[in-house]
């Protein structure tokens, strides 16, 4: 019965932060407060939305008119869109962290991420039903699905900036100036990634043509 109790209250809680998302995309200021301060979003939460965010990635592809967006299905690699989601995701949430100490930051990354993920409600929000109706609309009336995808792109990219205003207890102009930083340490990681797997790949292929010589000579 206790175990019960407790389950019910942790999907109430669960359920509870997840509504909560459309608050914060309708209140930003107060909502982005309120969901690290007083504590009223969840990483749970977050996750969903991320996963939200994946799908409606993905089923735009399978299920948007072609009116609207033409795939080639043997050039898809479905990986490779499911990381062009999570990998800035993850760089960001990161980065951002990492300059908080330049910044004098107050957020911490379960925060960052945390805010960063329910900023992006708007997308899947506005998609799933922009995938239905780009299926009944005509061509000559798809200005509206357009202005509808790239909306919740500009409302998403809105909430993040909102987000990181009240996470870190910026102003407006500090938080303009810490997102440029944000997207240049995105960079710099990227870089250093690249330059990293360079390294990882020359030493592999140096052990293995050293492997076939002796071999070779053997």
């Amino acid at each position: 019965m206790l175990v019960s109790l407790k389950n019910k209250e942790k999907y109430s809680r669960y359920f509870g932060s997840l509504k909560y998302a459309l608050y914060v995309i309708t209140h930003p200021l107060d909502g982005f407060w309120d969901l690290t301060h007083e504590k009223r979003g969840s990483i749970a939460a977050a996750n969903t939305i991320v996963i939200l965010t994946v799908l409606a990635r993905i089923m735009s592809l399978q299920f948007t008119s072609f009116l609207f967006m033409q795939v080639y299905w043997e050039d898809v690699n479905i990986f490779l869109y499911i990381a062009s989601i999570l990998f800035p995701l993850a760089l960001f949430c990161v980065g951002n962290w990492g300059l908080t100490t330049l910044f004098d930051g107050k957020g911490r990354l379960s925060q960052i991420y945390m805010g960063t993920a329910y900023a992006m409600t708007p997308y899947p929000l506005i998609q799933f039903p922009m995938i239905l109706l780009s299926n009944v609309v005509t061509k000559e009336e798809g200005t509206f699905y357009h202005f509808a995808v790239v909306l919740s792109l500009a409302w998403a990219a809105l909430l993040i900036i909102c987000a990181m205003m009240e996470i870190h207890e910026y102003s407006l102009s500090k938080t303009l100036l810490f997102m440029v930083a944000s997207v240049f340490a995105m960079m710099v990681m990227v870089f250093i990634l690249l330059l990293f797997f360079s390294m990882i790949s020359q030493g592999i292929a140096y052990f293995v043509s050293i492997a076939k010589e002796i071999m070779f000579r053997m």
